[in-house]
């Protein structure tokens, strides 16, 4: 990972620090993101000297003002990226609405996917990894055009789930929109991993994975040479498994990002 640059979201906590962690052991640049610069602080400290290096910038990425941003700096500073890991996400056991008034939900976990990566699509290097992490809860999940956050009766798991089966949606379409190019994307689910996940989200339970059990499926998709040639496919502990059968809808696919881009102006 010598002279690889990464990009990671979801930074500072659990199985996003780990990635971090581990890819600046390899020897990569990593720049992580996160929101909250006492955490970013902690975590830099926390990681310590490595063969690589490990920076950080600063977004809220409900915010597309702050993910257009986000973008902006990084490609003024860093040019190219090959490694892109689509992390960060939340449940919220509430309704609520980012400042773009968009259901949280929907908006953390599959918008800023959607929208990051397509604003850095120029800036990635020509066998560059973009990997998704996803999510088991998205089995039994449908796409609902009509009420994307449930606004008329909201479920933190119901809305979670849809906003996980974007994520793999969205890494189908993008694998099909990359055809004839090196450039790979694919999509994970990590496991139930105990991190602040469950307690940010209020829930009392605790996974029985470690961050780094959790972490290791895509430090593995972004590092292993053995998939530098695999793409549009969805990964449990380093297997390509079956996602559920609307993931592979391509109706509902390219409904979803033609709806996604009109949502964040593209």
């Amino acid at each position: 990972m010598h002279n690889k640059i990464c990009l990671v979201t979801g930074a500072t906590d659990g199985i996003g620090k780990i990635t971090v962690r581990e890819l600046a052991k390899a020897g990569a640049t990593v720049i992580g993101v996160g929101r909250d610069p006492a955490k970013i602080q902690a975590t830099i400290a926390e990681i310590g000297k490595t063969p690589g290096s490990v920076e950080f910038l600063t977004a809220d990425l409900s915010s597309q003002a702050q993910i257009r941003a986000l973008a902006e700096i990084f490609q003024s500073k860093y040019g190219r990226l090959d490694v892109l890991v689509n992390n960060a996400g939340a449940l919220f056991n509430a309704y609520r609405e980012t400042v773009d008034g968009i259901e949280m939900t929907f908006a953390l976990n599959h918008l800023s996917y959607f929208l990051l990566t397509n604003l850095l699509l120029n800036t990635l290097s020509p066998t560059a990894r973009i990997i998704n992490v996803a999510s088991n809860a998205h089995e039994g999940s449908t796409i609902n055009f009509d009420d994307f956050g449930y606004k008329r009766s909201y479920s933190a798991w119901t809305a979670y789930g849809a906003s996980k089966l974007a994520n793999i949606l969205f890494t189908n379409e993008l694998a099909r929109r990359l055809q004839g190019k090196k450039v790979t994307t694919n999509a994970l689910h990590p496991g139930f991993v105990n991190t602040n996940f469950q307690r940010a989200a209020g829930l009392n339970m605790r996974g029985p994975l470690s961050p780094e059990e959790g972490a290791d499926t895509q430090i593995w998709l972004a590092t292993a040479p053995e998939v530098e040639k695999i793409t549009g496919k969805y990964f449990v502990r380093r297997r390509d498994t079956r996602s559920s059968e609307i993931s592979y809808d391509k109706s509902v696919a390219r409904r979803l990002w033609d709806t996604s881009a009109k949502m964040v102006g593209l």
